[in-house]
């Protein structure tokens, strides 16, 4: 399954996480809160917008006929483009391969041609994601990152990376889902001493609660970073940059 196919309301199920009833619980009571912004992502952006990016990056019309719900939205992939064009980045590192994995390669070809690394959760699904981007004329470098024990300081569960670029230049953080946990995705922050100076961070599903409440703690302990809220779009944006001393 890759971004071609139908879009779906929940992500893909992560068989096999022993979820503390914890976290269960506040899954449980994040679901009840956010059911209505859920249901509002599976919009994945005007046509129009989905146009104009392919006609952007020289893609054809149906590049990507499938957006929304877990999967990027147009705004989110606006974000990767403009940031790619603006730091011409040597190194891209994203959490959560599929739509931004296709939009970050096609915009390195076009920007100066660095490198991206992927890390997913689902063996089979960075497969298939890996071959639909070659088959496409784009380089791709998707690994097998299967969720484990977190940073300390962060609850549910989070990627076992290996071989992590020591120098980032750009970090894109899509994953993993907040059916894991709500605050899931804070423990990216293990990667901002990666950041180089003037390096950024896209954080996609910002405009999600519990996605606020890790952009919270991230100003509250990162003061050597600025972070503004995107609220356009069906799901929202952080836009992070790491300050020049």
């Amino acid at each position: 399954m890759t971004t071609r196919e139908t879009t779906a309301l929940l992500p893909l199920d992560d068989i096999g996480l022993d979820l503390s009833l914890g976290d269960r619980a506040m899954v449980t009571a994040y679901g009840a809160i956010q059911w209505p912004w859920l249901l509002r992502s599976l919009h994945g952006g005007r046509k129009a917008d989905k146009v104009a990016l392919l006609e952007h990056l020289d893609l054809p019309l149906d590049a990507l006929p499938n957006l929304g719900s877990w999967k990027a939205d147009t705004n989110f992939l606006w974000h990767i483009v403009h940031a790619i064009e603006q730091l011409r980045p040597a190194q891209v590192v994203e959490l959560g391969c599929g739509a931004s994995s296709f939009i970050i390669g096609r915009a390195l070809q076009l920007n100066g041609g660095g490198h991206c690394v992927s890390y997913d959760q689902h063996e089979q699904f960075a497969a298939i994601t890996r071959e639909w981007i070659v088959e496409n004329g784009i380089p791709a470098d998707i690994r097998h990152a299967p969720l484990g024990p977190p940073p300390s300081g962060w609850p549910g569960h989070w990627y076992q990376l290996s071989d992590v670029p020591p120098q980032i230049d750009l970090l894109v953080v899509d994953g993993p889902p907040w059916a894991i946990h709500p605050h899931v995705r804070g423990s990216a922050s293990s990667l901002f001493p990666n950041l180089r100076p003037g390096g950024r961070v896209l954080l996609d599903d910002a405009a999600r609660l519990g996605e606020r409440v890790v952009a919270r703690r991230w100003r509250k302990e990162h003061h050597n970073m600025r972070f503004i809220l995107d609220s356009k779009g069906a799901k929202g944006t952080l836009l992070g940059q790491k300050l020049v001393s």
